[in-house]
């Protein structure tokens, strides 16, 4: 007999796996086309990124992918699934392909593994993500959500929060000034576009939506 914590759990896991726009809520691929997505130039989605079954598969160069919209205070919800080795993320508030970057990696394999603000579910180079996260293992999805709420940010990675940070505190000014980003003024603030990134290794992403928050 299922518990009724269980039932919960599974409940959500269900509504989120079969994502739909709903109340307030963007979807930001409809499981067809790129049409919402473009190179960082503007340009069309090259053949490097594929729509199949539903996904967002990045098969072979073809540079980082950005949504037509920009975004500064939203909650982001996707699903996401990485290759042996592989390195990739969703970065936000992002001009260019400069922006907060949702790490996704293959802790174990790829070198990146070796520094944990650059492991899966951290704000890279900035905020690690706790070493016990519910990660799933290589090749299986993984529930992913970021809340970016004015100066507050979090990292969710299969419903455990695993990043929160300020961006008005001390602690984040002392992160930044240590980062590879302490030179972009204006780092982190403002709208931006979301970004999918390709680091040179296949990775899928689906049920991508967004929530702006008022």
């Amino acid at each position: 007999m299922k518990t009724p914590c269980f039932t919960a759990l599974a409940a959500a896991l269900f509504s989120f796996t079969n994502v739909d726009a709903g109340e307030d809520w963007e979807l930001l691929f409809d499981g067809k086309s790129l049409d919402q997505w473009t190179q960082t130039d503007g340009k069309p989605v090259g053949k490097g990124w594929v729509a199949e079954d539903g996904m967002i598969h990045r098969v072979a160069g073809g540079g980082d992918i950005i949504t037509t919209g920009k975004y500064e205070n939203f909650i982001m919800e996707f699903e996401w699934k990485i290759s042996p080795g592989g390195n990739s993320g969703v970065k936000y508030r992002a001009t260019g392909s400069l922006g907060l970057e949702y790490q996704v990696l293959d802790d174990g394999k790829h070198a990146d593994g070796k520094n944990p603000t650059h492991r899966t579910g951290s704000l890279y180079d900035l905020v690690a993500a706790p070493e016990d996260k519910p990660v799933k293992p290589v090749g299986e999805w993984n529930q992913a959500k970021i809340v970016a709420e004015g100066p507050r940010l979090e990292h969710w990675l299969n419903g455990v929060k695993v990043v929160t940070i300020d961006q008005s505190g001390e602690d984040w000014k002392a992160r930044f000034e240590k980062s590879k980003f302490r030179k972009n003024k204006g780092f982190g603030f403002g709208p931006g576009h979301i970004l999918l990134q390709d680091h040179g290794n296949e990775v899928w992403f689906r049920n991508l939506r967004v929530k702006v928050v008022k």
